[in-house]
């Protein structure tokens, strides 16, 4: 592939997720303010999608739509051309009704697990008949699945959906590699688990921990996207020596896809492609 055809590189930034706490890191936003600001900031270096999770006072994570609400809303009022994932997780709340909530605020896209899994401390528990749920309920509020899978037989799912009518197109798969219970980010498991995006999908690939930089690397190299943020990794260097922020970690993605001849692509041209909510204003449906 020639650096002229290379695509270009979509930026999906993770700033918060459900773990790090501010004992752990002080950079990590918690606050709806601290999430606004670091996401303008964000947008200003460049991203393509913001993957949100939202907290409660206390730290602890949050499901409700009056709390997510403020900070879609700040993100829209300084970044009104980002596309904004939120996170219907599964690892502190089971009930339907709660992790489906935040649709209610109108998100452009969601996060969709396919499959129950183990992390390093708790599960993710996605009962098949929960994703379809999940999946059918973001259909009806016009939001896009972002499709979470950390094995094959996750990206298996997504196609058996699929061929169900389910899951409809266009399809933005995050992969993630490096938990410890699931694939790892060396290149054998990688190859094979993108080898089965479905053709037309688009793909970004994510590390756990050490595993964010490789991974990021990899999906530069691969004319892939990158998931990237505190939400993944809190420390920059390998050794464990220096505490990350997410500005730190989006330069450097920037300086490594400037090296392969990727620029990072405009949310406008993601939201493009069908990954804006179906619902936004002058947004044809």
């Amino acid at each position: 592939m020639t650096t002229a055809s290379r695509p270009d590189l979509i930026v999906n930034f993770v700033p918060t997720g459900m773990v790090p706490t501010k004992d752990v890191t002080p950079h990590v936003p918690i606050t709806a303010t601290e999430i606004i600001e670091q996401v303008h900031e964000a947008h200003a270096i460049g991203i393509t999608v913001v993957h949100v999770h939202a907290r409660h006072a206390d730290g602890t994570p949050a499901w409700e739509p009056e709390i997510y609400g403020p900070i879609l809303d700040g993100i829209r009022r300084h970044c009104p051309d980002l596309v904004i994932c939120v996170s219907l997780s599964g690892r502190n709340y089971g009930e339907f009704e709660k992790r489906s909530a935040v649709l209610q605020a109108r998100p452009d896209m969601a996060s969709l697990t396919l499959g129950s899994l183990n992390f390093s401390r708790e599960a993710s528990v996605n009962s098949p008949e929960m994703i379809q749920r999940l999946a059918e309920a973001m259909a009806g509020h016009g939001v896009v699945p972002e499709l979470e899978c950390f094995d094959q037989g996750m990206i298996n799912f997504a196609k058996y959906l699929a061929g169900k009518g389910i899951l409809k197109p266009p399809f933005y798969f995050n992969v993630l590699v490096g938990n410890i219970a699931t694939a790892q980010a060396d290149l054998a498991q990688v190859a094979l688990l993108l080898q089965n995006v479905p053709p037309g999908g688009l793909w970004s690939l994510g590390g756990i921990g050490d595993a964010q930089l490789r991974a990021n690397a990899l999906a530069i190299v691969e004319g892939g996207g990158v998931r990237v943020g505190l939400e993944d990794n809190i420390w920059f260097d390998t050794e464990r020596t220096q505490l990350a922020t997410n500005m730190s970690l989006l330069r450097r993605v920037h300086e490594l896809a400037s090296i392969f001849g990727r620029r990072a692509m405009t949310p406008a041209a993601f939201g493009a492609l069908g990954f804006y909510n179906r619902h936004r204003s002058g947004i044809s449906t």
